[in-house]
């Protein structure tokens, strides 16, 4: 145990978190098994092959209470089952477990294992140097949360007209009309009820409700974090709201779970361009929806543009391909070429990295979380070996490490594809490594000029940690000209510089 608490003492530098659909993932262990697997009884050899990953930390998604009134919410949507049955065309009724935001209790399912269950996979991840990731969900909690009952006040109350005009966004609970949860640009969501961020009562609750989750965790993802602060709240909800209280509500909740938790990882999902403010409040990193939005839909110079930002502000943000609200990378990225860059190019930058179940695969089918398997997929076996060379590649040579800094890419007046090339490196001492990414669909050639002013000369020798592939180039020229990189459709170098 000491051991264990020595190994976990502070997290890693850019950590990589690799998402786990909890419930899914022990229903297919147990198929394959043919026997009940629980978090408890996870394989040794199944804890060894995440590990074996390259990452820092699991996020096992999922794993609290759901709740029963919203299975039977979710199972008398139409859309919902229409999204269930093209997702999984042979369902049955046991296939819907229901949503894991969606919560009835902040206790470990016990069909999951229950506590006992999470410590003991909480202890097998910590003895092979990883850490856990647990959810907490702030704006809402089910309909059927025992809040509801004993403690009305803490939500968005509603009176009798609402409920007759409006039915979709309130109900009845025992005689008092309460809100549906919602995000202010959508429908109100079904199966939830709309906590009340400016309660200070809520607060306390949603203090205590954290410390439990910190108890079993070393971190944790909190759902649409920006919709709890104070701005945002007093938009979606005005009046109802009540007074808005002077303090933000993640700097109360946070501040207070850290007087006792000071190493507990807070990870917000956030939009809207408000990463920097939920920094401020206290959050140790941010979803990059910006990033993830360029990477899919707009070319190498707005993401360019996107990493001109502060280094502080981009060591705090999680970049990710795809996770479980987001379609596959394997389907959006494409061709295959384009998948590889992307990964390049979000696995290389500083900050997090989120990593999906089935992501290294190539899965392409996007599963609704509210189901507990997902249909056969023939898994990319190419795809998987070169992100585990990836992985290896950052763990061999020391992570991303050091000082980051982007790198100025040039080209001639008769050849501006140096536009399409994104570069940029790192140094941790003597240590040094490049990466240069054509993320366009043409051939692209540039001179990448290097951002270190001791290269001395004789010669360097240049590994490509992905291919293999060696050079050598003279210290002295890469100082005047920099680096002359001619990279196919969607290629890249990830170069280790050495003496």
């Amino acid at each position: 145990a000491s051991r264990d608490a020595e190994v976990m003492a502070k997290w890693q530098a850019h950590p990589v978190i690799y998402e786990i659909n909890a419930w899914r993932w022990l229903h297919e262990l147990s198929a394959r098994s043919r026997g009940s697997i629980t978090l408890g009884s996870v394989p040794g050899e199944e804890w060894d092959r995440l590990a074996s990953f390259g990452v820092d930390a699991v996020w096992l998604m999922g794993v609290w209470e759901r709740s029963p009134l919203g299975i039977k919410v979710a199972n008398r949507d139409p859309k919902l089952r229409s999204e269930f049955a093209r997702a999984l065309p042979d369902l049955v009724e046991d296939d819907i477990v229901g949503s894991p935001y969606c919560i009835r209790r902040y206790r470990v399912d016990a069909r999951l294992g229950g506590p006992e269950g999470l410590a003991q996979a909480r202890a097998a991840l910590a003895r092979r140097g990883l850490r856990l990731i647990l959810d907490f969900v702030p704006n809402h909690v089910a309909l059927d949360h025992h809040w509801a009952h004993e403690q009305p006040e803490f939500f968005i109350q509603g009176k009798a007209e609402d409920l007759q005009r409006d039915p979709e966004s309130f109900y009845d609970v025992g005689g008092k009309v309460v809100a549906r949860g919602r995000d202010p640009y959508f429908p109100a969501w079904p199966d939830v009820a709309q906590l009340n961020a400016f309660h200070p009562g809520l607060r306390g609750a949603a203090v205590e409700t954290v410390r439990a989750i910190a108890e079993q965790s070393d971190g944790m993802r909190c759902d649409m974090a920006m919709l709890m602060m104070n701005d945002v709240f007093a938009r979606t909800w005005g009046e109802r709201a009540g007074r808005r209280p002077p303090t933000e509500y993640w700097h109360d909740v946070i501040g207070e779970v850290r007087s006792q938790h000071p190493d507990l990882l807070f990870i917000a999902e956030a939009y809207w361009d408000l990463e920097w403010e939920l920094q401020q409040q206290g959050f140790d990193y941010c979803y990059d929806k910006r990033l993830y939005d360029r990477l899919v839909h707009e070319n190498a110079g707005a993401v360019r543009g996107h990493l001109h930002a502060d280094i502080h502000y981009q060591n705090r943000l999680v970049r990710f391909l795809e996770n479980h609200d987001e379609p596959r990378a394997a389907a959006t990225f494409a061709p295959q070429g384009r998948a590889r860059a992307a990964a390049v190019v979000m696995m290389t930058l500083p900050g997090a990295k989120l990593l999906h179940e089935g992501q290294l695969e190539g899965y392409r089918a996007r599963m609704p979380v509210f189901l507990r398997r997902h249909p056969p997929e023939a898994e990319d076996r190419a795809l998987r070996a070169f992100y585990q060379r990836l992985l290896q590649a950052q763990k061999t040579h020391g992570g991303l490490q050091g000082e980051w800094a982007l790198c100025e890419a040039t080209g001639w007046p008769d050849n501006q594809s140096a536009h399409n090339l994104l570069a940029w490196s790192w140094r941790n001492g003597p240590a040094r490594s490049l990466v240069a990414a054509n993320y366009s669909d043409t051939a692209s050639q540039g001179s990448v000029r290097l951002p270190w002013d001791d290269e001395a000369p004789g010669p360097w020798r240049l590994t490509d940690l992905l291919s293999g592939e060696r050079y050598e180039r003279d210290g002295a020229e890469l100082q005047r000209q920099g680096l002359f990189v001619d990279l196919k459709p969607w290629g890249f170098h990830y170069l280790l510089l050495e003496r």
